[in-house]
């Protein structure tokens, strides 16, 4: 889905709502740190300090998962505060002790065995100035009230602290998924924990993970070992290490899906086990990108009874009620090859590839359901002849996923949320599964389980995922938790501004991680003119970088990797650009921040052509380095007309935007971020700063 995806995004079918005719959000009492913000905030003017005496009680249900979860937050708590808690490594039971402020955390009881979709995670959270109370109704809507606690920590002048008032909380969706693929870039044990701990800050409840593909086969098989022996260049899970990152994840109240890709996104199973291909082979792993011809033959008996085998072997792995069968982008060419699969078809009065696959399909639920498993797969796998409680993943689109509910069945978004095509954070906030107007009466509304974000792994390695996944997937994690109306953008940024060093703070490295790149580039510690260039820069979009026809062997370790997408300094000069017209009794202070910003750029190209002479790799920078230099001088040339007042030709304006378009063009691998600011500050002064000092008087 990946791929296909290239060839239809111009058609619009992930097209969000424009920013601009954005209505704005209802006015609401919102905790100032919290993401997602929770249903109900009621806030006072009360503090609860923290001190060396801070404790914790559990007088209701406790188990060794939630003694976990609160020896957890108590170290982050511990971090944040400089303070020992007493209680830190064993948390109480019965009534919390005197001597100081205590967290009560009341339970009800454990929760599913193994945690489900329908999972109750709902919870409440008061605080005044003498203790904080979380209650919920199971262990994970604790893990889910301690979450919040911890974004809602703040320092001032006295020491940590959380604000008094009343929380009530509960998910929008109970589907808040995040897809990884292991397979084109394997990640090892420790980064799936590291960003396992990131998905709980912000409340994310499914891992997706994309276990089998045409570049790798990553769990290891006693039954097949020739599967990881043959399929996976020696990069796969052991069992063991399966287990245990289905514990670690359940511990934090994320249930792990796995995917194993058929019939389609197949090569690496055929790798070791050619006789169940469409095709004669020989198969080798495949290298490169894209969709690829091997299929499983779904008319051969041998087939069933090798699948039911090895489902059968990992279903025990894997304890979560679905199980994922992938299904996308099958494009038939082994099956329409094959002369014994065309009479097949005829004979079974299939007539078409799709009726093949949902032939498949049938047989593969059926094994699933041996096994005690929910099917769920993308959009191809929707038929008629598939019971309701297979669930579908959408990545065609909104309109996809209607279809699959007006028809009875649960679905998943995914179109929207793919965070290696390298959008803003604002584009996949805007995606909503169930949009206003959505045309689902109320019934089928209840089939739409939420949504998923998706990292493909084409362009993202052990260094560089957790940039491609941080902050932004937070957006999508607000999205699918809080309230349709909670829409303010400019708010959601604010407030990812503090999440994402709350995310590092829980381990993830997508802030480090770039400056790593950079320094290893630059053989040096002194990256500060480069790492100003590339806060200003955007790497390459999935398109764009799919052009470059890089495989699986080529090293992701250039400028490029180092590059984020949606850049926080761009926003910044954006806002300074915003306040410029919109505000006028702030005009004078930002026209001289905005000076001083190009002055900077201006100085940019000079500051790294010693570096680049030395260092090829970091080349590109030298070209972001000259386009920001003549954006410095057009910004400089700008405020000279704000500053003034002047009015300025529209030869002029003409002349100016069109230099923009042309900078806007990538150099080598990486794109200047803050064009859009720069034409606004252009189309400002051509019109919009001339009128508004008409009318102010100025």
């Amino acid at each position: 889905m990946r791929w296909s995806l290239l060839l239809i995004v111009g058609a619009g079918l992930l097209r969000s709502t424009p920013l601009a005719n954005a209505q704005s959000a209802p006015e609401r009492v919102a905790p100032p740190q919290s993401m997602p913000i929770p249903a109900v905030v009621q806030s006072n003017e009360e503090r609860l300090r923290f001190n060396g005496e801070f404790t914790v009680a559990i007088p209701k249900y406790t188990d060794a998962r939630l003694q976990r979860a609160i020896t957890r937050a108590l170290g982050r708590l511990e971090t944040l505060s400089g303070l020992p808690f007493k209680t830190a490594a064993a948390p109480q039971s019965g009534a919390d002790s005197k001597g100081g402020p205590a967290l009560i955390v009341e339970v009800q009881a454990a929760g599913d065995t193994v945690q489900s979709v329908q999972e109750n995670e709902s919870y409440t959270l008061d605080v005044s100035a003498q203790q904080s109370v979380l209650k919920a109704a199971t262990v994970v809507g604790a893990l889910r009230g301690l979450a919040t606690l911890l974004q809602l920590a703040e320092t001032d002048a006295q020491g940590l602290f959380l604000r008094g008032g009343h929380i009530e909380d509960h998910p929008r969706f109970p589907w808040r998924g995040l897809l990884i693929d292991v397979c084109r870039h394997f990640e090892p044990v420790e980064v799936i924990k590291r960003n396992l701990d990131a998905m709980s800050v912000v409340k994310l409840n499914v891992f997706h993970w994309h276990l089998s593909e045409d570049q790798g086969f990553r769990v290891e098989s006693k039954k097949f070992p020739k599967l990881h022996e043959l399929g996976s260049d020696g990069d796969f899970y052991t069992q063991q290490q399966v287990r245990e990152i289905v514990e670690y994840a359940r511990d934090r109240g994320i249930r792990v899906v796995p995917e194993f890709d058929m019939p389609g996104h197949a090569t690496a199973w055929f790798v070791a086990y050619p006789q169940y291909a469409s095709g004669p082979g020989p198969y080798q792993i495949e290298r490169s990108f894209g969709i690829f011809n091997p299929a499983f033959d779904p008319t051969r008996e041998e087939v069933y009874k090798f699948l039911d085998r090895f489902i059968g072997e990992m279903a025990p792995l894997f304890p979560d009620a679905y199980w994922h069968v992938g299904g996308d982008e099958s494009n038939g060419k082994q099956w329409d090859a094959n002369p014994r699969i065309a009479e097949f078809k005829k004979r079974h009065g299939l007539k078409d590839n799709a009726a093949l696959q949902a032939y498949f399909n049938q047989r593969l639920l059926k094994i699933l359901q041996k096994h005690g498993k929910k099917m769920i797969g993308w959009d191809e796998i929707l038929h008629p002849d598939l019971p309701k409680d297979v669930v579908v993943q959408s990545w065609r689109g909104q309109q996809s996923l209607v279809a699959a509910a007006k028809q009875g069945y649960r679905g998943v978004l995914s179109a929207g949320y793919y965070l290696d095509h390298m959008k803003s954070a604002a584009e996949h906030y805007w995606v909503d599964p169930l949009p206003p107007g959505n045309a689902l009466d109320q019934a089928p509304v209840a089939g739409v389980l939420g949504g998923e974000a998706c990292l493909w792994g084409e362009f993202v390695t052990p260094e560089t995922i957790d940039s491609r996944l941080w902050p932004r997937a937070a957006a999508v994690a607000e999205r699918l938790w809080s309230q349709p109306e909670i829409r303010d953008v400019d708010d959601m940024y604010r407030r990812l501004d503090t999440v994402s060093l709350q995310l590092e703070s829980a381990g993830a490295m997508h802030l480090s991680g770039p400056d790593r790149i950079l320094r290893q580039l630059a053989g040096s510690e002194q990256i500060g003119p480069v790492r100003e260039i590339m806060r200003l820069s955007e790497p390459l979009d999935f398109g764009q970088r799919a052009r470059l026809h890089q495989t699986q062997m080529t090293p992701m370790s250039g400028l490029l990797d180092a590059a984020t997408p949606d850049s926080a300094a761009a926003r910044r000069v954006s806002a300074m650009v915003a306040m410029l017209f919109k505000e006028p009794a702030k005009r004078d202070a930002m026209v001289e921040s905005l000076r001083g910003e190009f002055r900077k750029w201006r100085e940019f190209p000079s500051q790294v052509s010693g570096m680049v002479s030395q260092r090829p790799r970091l080349r590109d920078v030298e070209g972001i380095a000259a386009q920001l230099g003549e954006l410095g001088a057009l910004g400089e040339e700008t405020l000279g007309y704000a500053a003034k007042g002047e009015r300025v030709q529209k030869s002029w304006t003409d002349e100016k935007l069109a230099l923009l378009q042309e900078v806007a063009k990538p150099r080598g691998t990486l794109k200047v971020a803050v064009i859009p600011a720069m034409r606004a500050l252009v189309s400002g002064v051509s019109g919009g700063l001339n009128q508004e000092r008409s009318v102010s008087g100025h």
